[in-house]
């Protein structure tokens, strides 16, 4: 992935939730360039960054030894832009887990004002289907989340820190 629009995770449990962040700034080309003449983080961005989180919140109960994707975008309600200066706070919440995807609910807030409700399915990828092999590199993944600081706030269920799983 060569782009990441989670700066850090704050918050995350095992098969519960994940929390982030997204400082938005002038000096990302695609705030500046969006809108001429309006700076802002473009909608899909915010969808893709709570993508993103909610992706590794499904990766990671089943020990990313599946192969996730973005499915489908159920629901996006944006309640104001988000602008150079703000903070976007991401919550993603798992709702249901199948053997062949999941379902996320989440929400972005810029201090106390909600900004933005998206439901969010994953699906994953059988084996041989669209694409071979795994989608990162090998470490690429592990590299990923360790600047995202993952591992310094992700728990379990029972409050242990969540383990080096073998397919990072």
């Amino acid at each position: 992935m060569r782009w990441f629009w989670v700066d850090r995770f704050t918050e995350f449990v095992s098969g519960s939730h994940a929390y982030g962040i997204k400082n938005v700034t002038l000096d990302e080309a695609v705030v500046d360039e969006y809108q001429p003449g309006y700076p802002m983080l473009p909608p899909t961005l915010v969808i893709e960054g709570m993508a993103q989180l909610g992706g590794i919140l499904v990766s990671e109960h089943f020990a990313f030894e599946k192969r996730c994707v973005l499915a489908k975008v159920g629901k996006a309600l944006f309640h104001r832009p988000a602008l150079p200066g703000d903070q976007l706070v991401y919550r993603v919440t798992m709702e249901s887990v199948h053997e062949t995807g999941a379902t996320v609910t989440s929400t972005s807030h810029i201090g106390d004002a909600r900004h933005a409700e998206i439901d969010l399915m994953f699906a994953f990828l059988e084996e041989g289907r669209f694409t071979d092999g795994p989608l990162f590199g090998p470490g690429d993944l592990e590299a990923m989340l360790r600047l995202m600081h993952f591992f310094h706030v992700a728990v379990d269920a029972s409050g242990n820190p969540i383990p080096k799983y073998p397919n990072l």
